[in-house]
């Protein structure tokens, strides 16, 4: 997961419109104090090297009540670079228990992905280690930037059933890096449309979430179901997922997920690379949150189906403090290419593997490492919430 640098000057003004959002809800009745909690950090990205990072949050608890939400509401600023040239500026305000009923959330980032992965287009794209020389180490790279602003709303229809929309606006654009690439050549021969290089997308989305489980940011029972659809700038997206959370021993979690996702229209690389979910878009397929073995962006498609199970064992435990859990998971998916109809299918699945460490501090801080194998290669894993 990417985190991000120092805030620029320009940054300012969205970071104090951003806190009157998250404080909004507390006016007018009696609330639990702000908190808030400043650290720098480190860690190693497979793709990106050595990265620094800082985190700033402010938090209002949800109160002695035990609830599901992780906080009543929250301000959230991450800001980090890498060795490699990647960076991120991520401003996340969310209230997700400080209006009954309602949920709101608005993200800003800007981002710059310095190598990220790119095989070619399509469910079948070979890796071929030979095409990675002296002369063309970035065979499959590229560097994406990216800029976006994203607000969603929710609202309770009945019990746990919530109505969500939302807004996109983002801007994404891709460099190519020094020598030959498959990039280069996609580009070359019109496989990726040069004319959506730098593409801006202008997209509303809107679904119904069911939403059963017993604690958001860490999961021991119950279900999340999403049917969403999305409206973009030459694409429309529809997207459903199930997750769901058992816990047959003490200390024992299992989770699993089931999702998939169509795209119509022209989707551009910019709008294939993500797959949708009412937590925020993650790219896929291959990364921490899909397939965790696999080099990021490993398949492209505008069609993706995915499936992931794990098992998350409490190896230590200090009630209401802290936590040490070590996971073992497996990945599956695969994606569909241009032309190509989405299906339930077991034929052409990608599968990864491996295993994570997790550390859960207080209510509402996890963080993750572990590592997972495709049999191309080995990735480490890092990250501040679960993969799903």
């Amino acid at each position: 997961m990417h985190t991000a640098p120092p805030l620029r000057a320009r940054a300012r003004p969205w970071l104090s419109a951003l806190a009157l959002v998250a404080a909004a809800g507390s006016r007018g009745a009696a609330q639990d104090p702000w908190r808030s909690a400043l650290y720098p950090y480190v860690y190693f990205h497979t793709s990106d090297g050595l990265w620094g990072a800082a985190h700033y949050g402010l938090t209002r608890p949800v109160g002695f009540v035990d609830r599901p939400e992780p906080d009543a509401a929250a301000l959230n600023v991450d800001a980090g670079a890498s060795s490699e040239g990647s960076y991120a500026v991520v401003l996340d305000a969310r209230a997700p228990g400080s209006w009954p009923g309602w949920r709101a959330g608005v993200t800003l980032t800007a981002a710059r992905d310095n190598r990220l992965g790119y095989y070619g287009l399509g469910n079948d794209t070979p890796y071929a280690p030979d095409s990675v020389t002296p002369s063309t180490p970035f065979f499959y790279r590229v560097s994406r930037s990216y800029e976006s602003a994203v607000a969603t709303i929710q609202r309770r229809v009945f019990g746990p059933l919530r109505a969500l929309a939302g807004v996109t606006i983002e801007r994404t654009d891709f460099r190519a890096l020094p020598g030959a690439s498959a990039f280069r050549r996609d580009v070359a021969s019109d496989r990726v449309d040069s004319t959506t290089i730098p593409f801006t997308d202008e997209a509303v989305r809107a679904g119904l979430v069911l939403d059963t489980r017993d604690n958001e940011l860490d999961p021991h029972a119950g279900v999340l179901v999403e049917g969403l659809f999305a409206s973009g700038s030459r694409y429309t997206r529809t997207t459903a997922a199930l997750r769901g959370y058992a816990h047959p021993l003490a200390r024992l979690v299992v989770a699993g997920r089931l999702a998939g996702e169509r795209m119509g229209g022209s989707p551009p690389l910019a709008s294939e690379l993500r797959m949708e979910s009412s937590e925020g878009s993650f790219l896929a397929l291959g990364g921490y949150h899909s397939l965790r073995g696999d080099y990021d962006a490993r398949f492209v498609g505008p069609g993706k189906l995915l499936g992931d199970i794990e098992a998350r064992y409490v190896l230590f435990s200090v009630p209401s403090l802290l936590e040490v859990i070590v996971v073992a998971f497996y990945d599956t998916g695969r994606v569909f290419g241009p032309g190509e109809a989405f299906r339930l299918t077991v034929t052409g699945l990608h599968q990864s593997g491996g295993g994570e460490v997790a550390i859960r501090f207080l209510r509402n801080s996890l963080l993750v490492v572990g590592g997972g194998s495709d049999g191309e290669g080995t990735q480490f894993l890092f990250g501040t919430q679960w993969s799903y």
